[in-house]
């Protein structure tokens, strides 16, 4: 797809992992609670859910703001989530793609492991780290 004239979009990823103190079951269940992401996600300010696979995300990214139709393209229960944006109009010239991972590490604790593709800039590795200690602290101050 043509740029119409604007410098070339540039793709960052970033893969960051961390154990948290809950089982599995809780530990996925709470990702999917996507009203949640704001409190983790520092970049989403808002989230609207359209249907069981599409929400709308207000977000924010070095002082510009975009809206963001978010598709959920994987669902394994307890095991794996993945999702994209997609065109929609709001930011037609940036996308952003993740999948978290799930694995028990006891019945306890679970590893999760995130990865994050994006173009709406911004250090990636930083962002996917600082949300994944946002998360573990969401979820074991319950």
């Amino acid at each position: 797809m043509p740029n119409k004239g604007s410098k070339p979009r540039t793709i960052d990823a970033a893969e960051g992992s961390i154990v948290v103190n809950a089982p599995v079951a809780g530990v996925y269940k709470r990702w999917l609670a996507f009203e949640d992401y704001p409190k983790f996600i520092t970049a989403i300010k808002r989230v609207q859910k359209l249907d069981a696979n599409h929400f709308v995300a207000s977000l924010a990214f070095n002082g510009k703001q975009y809206e963001a139709t978010l598709e959920i393209m994987l669902r394994v229960p307890e095991r794996r989530l993945a999702w994209r944006t997609i065109s929609n109009g709001h930011a037609p010239d940036h996308l952003a793609a993740g999948v978290v991972s799930f694995a028990p590490c006891s019945n306890r604790t679970t590893c999760i492991t995130f990865k994050l593709t994006s173009s709406f800039g911004g250090a990636v590795s930083r962002r996917v780290n600082r949300y994944l200690r946002n998360f573990k602290r969401l979820i074991e101050k319950r």
